[in-house]
């Protein structure tokens, strides 16, 4: 067997103008090493001595567990090449990256500005968090919020006055909490 892949390679080198062809070669060549290696396994000299029914599941069994061995190899062979695929593709920006981008879109360049839901709401839920909306943006958000109609307009209203009763509420604040509460009084002035 040994023989028969030094000549197909061999003859690969020589003779092989066309790549899918010498792919398929060599496939065929691995192919019947494998069954070489299969019918000189011990497994397979343990099926002379069964009965023909015996040795049919036997070879039945021997079969599937050989299928799930190069399913497992292919698996494998897949996450080594993913591996390699995740180093050279960049990392996609994140949710904030893109809301951003979509707000200051809005403002540079209404034009060319598309209407997307999912970055609206993904603004009006994180509007009062000074991390995820700086506080160069914050201005350019209560423009955007002046356009707001709707039911999307009216939950807001009602999510800010929830926020502010909760805030009032409570005695302690927080520097962050002072500036959350900063923000919805802004935001329900403009709205309300």
């Amino acid at each position: 067997m040994a023989a028969l892949t030094v000549i197909s390679r061999a003859w690969l080198q020589s003779n092989a103008p066309n790549i899918s062809l010498c792919i398929q070669t060599i496939e065929i060549t691995k192919q019947y090493e494998r069954m070489a290696r299969w019918v000189e396994s011990p497994e397979m000299k343990d099926l002379e001595d069964l009965t023909p029914e015996e040795q049919r599941t036997r070879e039945r069994k021997l079969k599937k567990e050989r299928k799930k061995e190069e399913k497992r190899l292919k698996r494998e062979s897949a996450i080594d090449d993913d591996d390699d695929d995740d180093k050279e593709k960049p990392s996609k920006p994140s949710v904030c990256e893109l809301s951003l981008q979509y707000l200051k879109s809005w403002s540079e360049k209404r034009k060319d500005w598309k209407f997307q839901k999912t970055r609206q709401i993904w603004l009006l839920q994180n509007m009062y968090d000074q991390e995820k909306i700086s506080d160069d943006y914050f201005p350019i958000l209560l423009e955007y919020l002046e356009g707001l109609k709707g039911s999307a307009r009216d939950t807001t209203v009602k999510q800010a006055e929830d926020l502010m009763k909760e805030y009032d509420k409570c005695e302690a604040q927080a520097e962050s909490d002072v500036q959350k509460m900063s923000r919805i009084r802004e935001v329900l002035q403009l709205l309300s």
